[in-house]
């Protein structure tokens, strides 16, 4: 499943229970566009929910979270940040922050 720019409340409810990725990225953005194709595939091959947010849209929940290079990955467990990835990040260091094989 993955969510374009959702608002704080549905946010809040994704990442409230489970694992969700956090996508920060901008369409102007070349390691942004090498990322989605990683996140998409994480998210049709395992129950990993995926919200991508556009910093050019959303600065609220940019800032909140101090993105100030993108992409970052923000990952949840069950409510919790877990890890933060700054950059192009591949998915087996996905996979194994949030224990997958």
């Amino acid at each position: 499943m993955i969510k374009l720019n959702p608002s704080v409340k549905e946010f809040n409810e994704l990442t409230s229970s489970g694992k969700t990725l956090v996508d920060f990225w901008a369409s102007w953005c070349g390691p942004c566009r090498m990322q989605a194709p990683i996140v998409e595939k994480l998210a049709e091959t395992t129950d990993v929910k995926v919200i991508k947010v556009d910093v050019d849209q959303d600065d609220e929940l940019s800032m909140d979270f101090q993105v100030s290079s993108i992409p970052t990955l923000v990952l949840f467990e069950n409510g919790v940040v877990i890890e933060k990835f700054v950059g192009l990040t591949d998915i087996d260091e996905i996979k194994k922050a949030f224990g997958i094989k």
